[in-house]
C-alpha cells in the first residue's frame, strides 16, 4: 500500500484511555504524517498504549482513532496486514532461529510459503543478522534480537511500522546500529515510522516530526528541524587568561543577560538584537579577544528541558565549587 504524502498515517481525535480510574491517555489529538515520527515521553506518558490501541490490540475509551484511513475497532485485522510492530520486551522464542521465525512470521501475514522465505532472507539481510540467522536466538545478544524483532515488523513489506523502545538495553554503539536501521527503513523501502522513546535526544538525528507525551497528554508535536532550530543564542570563545569565560559571562549576567557556561565557553541567548554588541563591548572592557561567535541550534533536550540557572554561573566565578 502507498501512502500519499499528503495521507496522514495516524490520526487520533481526543482519545482517551482510562485503566481502572488512571488516566492513560488524555483526550489526544493528533496527526501523523508519512515518514519517520518520534514519540517521546517518560515512562508511563502512555507511549505503549497508543501504539497498543493503533494496533486493535487495546479498545480506547472514548475518541476517535485511525490507522492508514481505517478505524482499529471496525478493521484491526485490515490494518494489521499493513503495519508491523516491533515490541519493547523480549517476546523471542529462545530455542527457534532467526531464520525460521521471521519466515514463520512472513507466512503468518499471509505471504505464500517462497515469496516468505525470500522476504525473510532479504530483512535479515538488511538488518544484519545474514551471518547468524541460523542459529537460536536464546544466545542472541541484546541488540541481535532487536534486529530480530525489527526484521519480523518488516517482513510483510508493510507500509507503517511501530517500533516500541527499539533501543531499550542496548550500549552506545549498538544503539547507534539501531537508530541507523531505523532511518534506513524510510530511505531505503518507504516504509513509514513511529518509533517511541523515553529519550528525546536519541531521535534527534532520525526523526522527521517528534510528538511528546506527558502523562497521556501532546505536549508538543513539531518538526524535529523547527524545534531545533529555534535556538536563541549563541556560543561564544574568548581568548584570556584562565577563567575569562566565566568573567564574560559574569559581566553578561551583570547587563541582565542570560548567560551560562559550556565546557570552556559561554553560551548567551540572545532575545534583542543589541545583546551582540553587549558581546563585544563586554570582551573589550575585560581585554578579551573574541575568538569564536557560532549561532547554535539546540539538542532536543535543550528544548524541552531548561538551560543550567544563572545562579550555577555565579557561584563558579566566585570561585567556589
Amino acid at each position: 500500500m502507498d501512502v500519499a504524502a499528503d495521507q496522514q498515517v495516524v490520526a487520533t481525535q481526543g482519545l482517551t484511555k482510562q485503566y481502572a480510574g488512571v488516566t492513560a491517555l488524555d483526550e489526544l489529538s493528533l496527526e501523523i504524517s508519512p515518514g519517520i515520527t518520534g514519540v517521546v515521553g517518560v515512562n508511563g506518558a502512555g507511549k505503549s498504549t497508543l501504539i497498543k490501541i493503533l494496533l486493535g490490540l487495546l479498545p480506547a475509551t472514548s475518541g476517535s482513532v485511525r490507522v492508514l484511513g481505517m478505524d482499529p475497532r471496525s478493521s484491526a485485522r485490515d490494518i494489521r496486514a499493513l503495519v508491523g510492530y516491533m515490541p519493547e520486551h523480549d517476546c523471542l522464542p529462545a530455542d527457534v532461529t532467526a531464520a525460521d521465525f521471521v519466515l514463520h512470521m512472513a507466512t503468518m501475514s499471509g505471504l505464500p510459503r517462497q515469496a516468505s522465505r525470500e522476504r525473510a532472507s532479504d530483512v535479515l539481510r538488511h538488518v544484519g543478522l545474514d551471518e547468524e540467522r541460523h542459529r537460536a536466538m536464546g544466545g542472541y545478544s541484546t541488540g541481535m534480537k532487536q534486529r530480530a524483532k525489527l526484521a519480523q515488523a518488516l517482513v510483510h513489506d508493510p507500509a507503517l511500522v511501530f517500533l516500541d523502545e527499539p533501543t531499550s538495553g542496548l550500549d552506545p554503539r549498538a544503539r547507534d546500529d539501531m537508530l541507523d536501521l531505523i532511518a534506513r527503513v524510510h530511505t531505503d523501502f518507504g516504509i513509514s515510522v513511529v518509533v517511541t522513546s523515553h529519550l528525546l535526544g536519541e531521535l534527534e538525528r532520525t526523526a522527521d516530526r517528534i510528538v511528546v507525551l506527558d502523562s497521556g497528554r501532546l505536549l508538543r508535536a513539531s518538526s524535529t528541524s523547527d524545534l531545533t532550530q529555534t535556538t536563541g543564542t549563541v556560543l561564544v570563545e574568548v581568548l584570556g587568561p584562565e577563567g575569562s569565560d566565566r568573567l564574560l559571562g559574569q559581566a553578561l549576567l551583570d547587563r541582565g543577560i542570560g548567560a551560562w557556561p559550556v565546557g570552556g565557553d559561554v553560551e548567551v541567548r540572545v532575545d534583542r538584537p543589541e545583546v551582540l554588541d553587549a558581546i563585544r563591548d563586554a570582551a573589550v572592557d575585560l581585554d578579551l579577544g573574541l575568538v569564536r561567535l557560532q549561532e547554535r541550534r539546540h539538542t532536543l533536550d535543550e528544548v524541552f528541558l531548561p538551560p543550567p540557572s544563572s545562579p550555577a554561573l555565579e557561584t563558579h566565578a566566585g570561585g567556589h565549587p
